[in-house]
């Protein structure tokens, strides 16, 4: 018990010393020992460091999960060390939503149809956001929150060790700087009485004594300032040394970062290819009813009917969208095999997704292959002319990775 509170009443001590100089530094009437600037330098780096890995973290939670309710009960389970329920995502809900709306409404009328084919649709969309979700949070919101919840409170514990022994040593400094100061004005004192008085006046003992204990305290003094600045130059180098380490962790943010937008281009690309193959089929079966509405297809509406029209008959059939764009408006649709490449233009393309062509003016595609690629006056820009050995089609330009 004795102990302790020797210890609580030295611990007391030193935080009102740590206090005092603080205030007096603040005020302008104490010195204190600046860091070099390439340690300042540090400093700054490793605050800005992780002032924008916070925002950038909050951000992307946002981006992940839009809903603050359910981000902030995500945060409260994880704080529990509690699996987080899963949750539906929005595209699922509202493929539920339309799947029951279809079968109460009818799911073999017009509307009824379309609906159950959008359901799927938005299913497969939200079970590809579900992916992205969990990809982006193990590969980009993990690696963040650890280094805030890591790495960076053992960089701001070394760096409140770090102040507290330069004040000590300000301290030290301030203490041997007015044991000094007295001890000359108690030695000035003293030289002040004649040396060949036998009997020397009681003032004089009373200097001399008073300069050697301020002779002790100077010792004393010296002896606390050498220990200080051993212990500051101790915690100044483990403290430089993690902050150093800001690089590596700009090295694995990177990594990290490279991977979220992989991850996110996936995402992206599997939306797509959702999206394309439900306009497709919507495409087929309501392109007479709607013609002209989905991306992709350039004719103008239907003509009204006219007995006197040749093209009245093509003008009401329902055309694929994959189709639309290989001929300008109101021409006849080229043949692939009378088309040729043009004598400069032609390209190589890597092929980026697997593609199964829609009809024979399209041609399948397969990962990671190589094709020769152009366009004709009056394509689709979204499309161009693919070429394989002897096999020829139109592909998807977002499927490709065109190559110099």
């Amino acid at each position: 018990m004795d102990f302790n509170m020797k210890k609580l009443a030295s611990d007391a001590g030193i935080f009102f010393t740590r206090a005092v100089q603080f205030t007096e530094e603040k005020l302008g009437q104490a010195e204190r020992t600046e860091l070099d600037a390439h340690f300042e330098n540090l400093l700054a780096r490793a605050d800005s460091t992780k002032n924008w890995t916070e925002k950038i973290l909050r951000q992307t939670e946002v981006l992940l999960q839009p809903n603050p309710s359910a981000r902030v009960e995500e945060f409260l389970y994880e704080k529990l060390d509690r699996k987080v329920p899963s949750r539906v995502t929005n595209g699922e809900l509202l493929a539920q939503y339309m799947a029951e709306a279809a079968s109460e409404l009818g799911p073999s009328t017009p509307y009824g149809k379309t609906l159950i084919k959008v359901a799927e649709a938005e299913k497969r969309l939200g079970a590809a956001e579900r992916d992205f979700i969990h990809t982006a949070s193990i590969n980009f919101l993990t690696p963040l929150r650890n280094f805030l919840e890591g790495d960076w409170k053992t960089i701001t514990k070394e760096r409140r060790l770090l102040q507290n022994r330069r004040l000590d040593l300000d301290a030290c400094k301030a203490r041997l700087k007015k044991a000094k100061a007295a001890e000359a004005k108690a030695t000035c004192e003293g030289d002040t009485v004649p040396d060949f008085q036998e009997t020397r006046p009681r003032n004089y003992i009373l200097s001399a004594s008073a300069s050697a204990l301020w002779n002790d305290e100077v010792d004393k003094s010296e002896q606390e300032l050498r220990v200080a600045q051993t212990e500051f130059d101790r915690q100044a180098e483990v403290t430089r040394l993690l902050l150093e380490g800001i690089s590596s962790t700009h090295v694995n943010h990177l990594r990290c970062l490279h991977e979220f937008v992989e991850s996110q281009t996936t995402y992206y690309a599997q939306c797509y290819r959702h999206m394309l193959d439900l306009q497709k089929q919507l495409g087929s079966s309501q392109g007479a009813i709607f013609p002209g509405t989905f991306v992709g297809t350039t004719e103008p509406a239907s003509p009204p009917l006219s007995s006197t029209s040749p093209t009245t008959t093509a003008a009401t059939m329902p055309m694929e969208p994959s189709v639309a764009g290989l001929a300008p408006p109101g021409e006849a649709a080229l043949c692939l095999e009378e088309v040729a490449p043009p004598a400069s233009g032609t390209r190589k393309a890597r092929v980026l997704y697997d593609y199964e062509a829609a009809d024979s003016s399209e041609l399948a595609l397969l990962a990671d292959e190589l094709i020769t690629v152009y366009s004709l006056p009056g394509m689709d820009p979204d499309w161009l002319i693919g070429e394989r050995g002897n096999k020829k089609g139109k592909v998807p330009v977002t499927y490709l990775e065109l190559l110099s």
